[in-house]
Formats: structure tokens, sequence, C-alpha cells
């Protein structure tokens, strides 16, 4: 158990910044604000609990550190959710005196959080954290990345915000896959993407994933954390970056991503970095990031938490459909909830072991057509 007052500093927005909204209808409602005020001492009761990281060293983005607070400001004022998830704001980490002090608060921090069952929400500061997240996330687990650039430089042994990912590929046992979602090929070194192809990763490129973009929610539903790049969207609807791009992820699309990582059975933790105020215009980029995080809460709400239950009797919650693959001595067995149309492929190890595969209802099309899904074959190589 850690003392919350030891590691934050509390919130110290006075008021949201203008809003049209209702004050007792904003979504600073849904909240439990940790102030010098009103200090949370105890987390009973909450789901979620909001992490701002106000961290920008080892990292070119200068800047960045100071997203949290104008996040918040953005956040505060719009629409409060309907029923009633609790949600605590913890407030800001306190800097360390190095950067690896800040790096140990964190990951103390995400483990507590997940150890009594409340979801660490964090908002950067840079994408140098993410390692110190990653560490902490319980059990074996997929990652997957929402980012214009793959963050691993051939050559460069220093870790910032663009060359951190081999703490995690190289360090982190636990990992069972990386995705990374939103690539743009001409922002990336061509030896990087041929490197991670033979590591048997998952590589989506923008224009793959704006062409289907709902099958991005069956791998986010597989996916232990997620973290978003805010240069992943294009220059026009978040201009406040180090690394902004013309091309990139409209706001609606990245929204959408977002909600589809709130909705996941099996997500631990999830980050959104990057932002940096300084470079910002008229608060377009904080205001699209807190756009993100209100619907990836919205989805967090409604999420049915189906994963855990699809093995069990649920009274006709789910239905189980067996497709015939010529030359194959089995059929597949995909599962679909009447309650959230969603579908799984049921698969049994090498072991014994019985797997649920997150899958579309694209992949049942493709099976029925006598094709066997490449999500299912990926899957099949990485547990056996």
């Amino acid at each position: 158990m850690i003392d919350l007052n030891d590691y934050f500093d509390p919130v110290s927005i006075d008021k949201p910044l203008w809003s049209h909204i209702a004050e007792p209808s904003r979504f600073s409602h849904n909240l439990a604000i940790n102030t010098e005020n009103k200090r949370i001492n105890k987390l009973d009761g909450f789901r979620l609990a909001i992490v701002g990281v106000p961290e920008d060293r080892r990292s070119p983005n200068k800047g960045c550190g100071g997203a949290p607070d104008e996040i918040r400001s953005d956040l505060y004022q719009m629409a409060r959710l309907p029923g009633k998830i609790k949600i605590a704001d913890l407030g800001n980490l306190k800097k360390g005196v190095s950067f690896d002090d800040s790096l140990v608060a964190l990951s103390d921090t995400v483990e507590y959080l997940i150890s009594i069952n409340i979801f660490p929400l964090i908002i950067g500061g840079s994408s140098t954290l993410i390692p110190a997240i990653a560490e902490k996330i319980p059990g074996k687990f997929n990652y997957a990345s929402v980012d214009s650039r793959i963050d691993w430089v051939n050559e460069r042994k220093e870790k910032d915000s663009f060359n951190f990912l081999s703490e995690i590929i190289n360090v982190n046992n636990n990992l069972e896959n990386f995705m990374v979602v939103g690539y743009q090929s001409y922002l990336n070194d061509p030896q990087v993407i041929n490197r991670f192809r033979k590591m048997n990763f998952d590589l989506i490129r923008i224009g793959e994933v704006r062409e289907e973009i709902q099958e991005i929610e069956p791998s986010f539903r597989d996916s232990g954390l997620i973290t978003f790049d805010i240069s992943s969207i294009r220059h026009a609807d978040a201009p406040g970056t180090f690394a902004p791009s013309p091309n990139g992820f409209y706001g609606e699309e990245i929204c959408l991503l977002a909600r589809y990582a709130g909705l996941s059975d099996s997500l631990k933790a999830a980050g959104f970095f990057e932002v940096n105020p300084l470079l910002d215009s008229r608060r377009l980029t904080t205001s699209m990031a807190a756009q993100m995080i209100w619907f990836f809460v919205e989805g967090f709400a409604q999420k049915q938490n189906e994963s855990s239950v699809l093995d069990k009797e649920n009274s006709g919650r789910f239905i189980k459909y067996h497709v015939s693959i010529e030359d194959s001595n089995e059929d597949l067995v995909f599962i679909k909830s009447n309650i959230t149309n969603r579908w799984w492929i049921e698969y049994k190890s090498k072991k014994g072991e019985k797997h649920f595969i997150a899958c579309s209802y694209n992949d049942y099309l493709q099976a029925g057509d006598n094709e066997i899904p490449s999500r299912y074959m990926k899957a099949v190589k990485r547990i056996n």
C-alpha cells in the first residue's frame, strides 16, 4: 500500500475554461478530484484513476511536461457521462530528483492501482514513460501503440521518446505481442519495419486502419496495454507536438479508436502522450487529447467484461458456430455475444489450454469462404 499524498501533487486548477455546458452537467462532476482542500486518501469503490505525469526529461519534446493540467482544463468542461462510474483524478505525480526517480514512482503507482483493481489512465508527458508502465502489467500481455512512428532507432543506444521500445521488447519477458496502429511508411526506417515483421509483430498502416477501422477493436480487446501518441493525428487536428505530420488520423477516427480501447476486456492500463502546450494552436491539441480521454472513459464505463465468462453457461448470452475448413481436421469454433455482437474464436493449445481469440464478423465470413483468418493464425503461432 502507498500513501497517495507522498506520491502526488494535488490538482491546482481552480476552474475549467469557459464552457457552454452548465456547471453541474460537466465531466468534472464524474470525478473525485484530489485538491489541496479535499485530499483523496482512500480509493474504495473507484474503478478508474487519472494520473498526470508532468515529465519531459529524456525527450526532445520539451514542454510536454505541462500537458496534464492543460488537458484537464479542457476535459473538465466537457459533458458528464451518464451512469455512476466512480473516477478519481489523483493529480500529478511528483517529479523525482532524477528522471529515473520519476519512473520508479510511476511504476509503483501503476502496480498499486492494478493490485487494488483500479484502472490507471496515464496523462503524459513523453512516451519515454511507457516502459515504466509496461513492466507492471501483470501476466502475459499484448501491447498496442497508436503511433505514426515505430519508436525504435537502429544503431542508437540512448533511450528517449523515439527509441524506447527496446526496453519493452528486449527486456519484458511477459510481452506476448506488439502492435503499432496507424504507422506511416514514409516516416519509418524500412529496416525497422522489416525487423518487426520478422518478429511476427502486427504493423498496421494508417491506410489499412482507415479502410476497416472496426477491425482494430478485436486487437484492442486482447491488449493489456494501449498507448496513444498525439503525433499519430494529422497536424490540422493536433498541431501541438514536437513531430507533427500533415497526414495522420482525423479527430473522429482517433476518438473512435480511443473508445475501442476503453471497451477492451483485457486492458490493464492506458496512456496518452506527447501533447506539447507550448506548440499548440488555440488549444486544439489539448482539446483533442481531452476528447480522446472522454471517449476512452465512455467506452470504459460501458465495457461488459465478456472475455472472462466465455467458458461459462450464460443462459443464451453466447452462440457458438462451427465452421468447417477444407483440409483441416477440426472445425473453427466461433462465439458470438448476443449482447454486444462481438466475436471470438475458441482454440485449444497443444498443452490442452483453452484460449479465446478476439475476432470480427469479417473473420467469420472469411472462414465461411474456406479461408483461415490471418488474425487466428498469428494468435495460434504465438500461443504455441
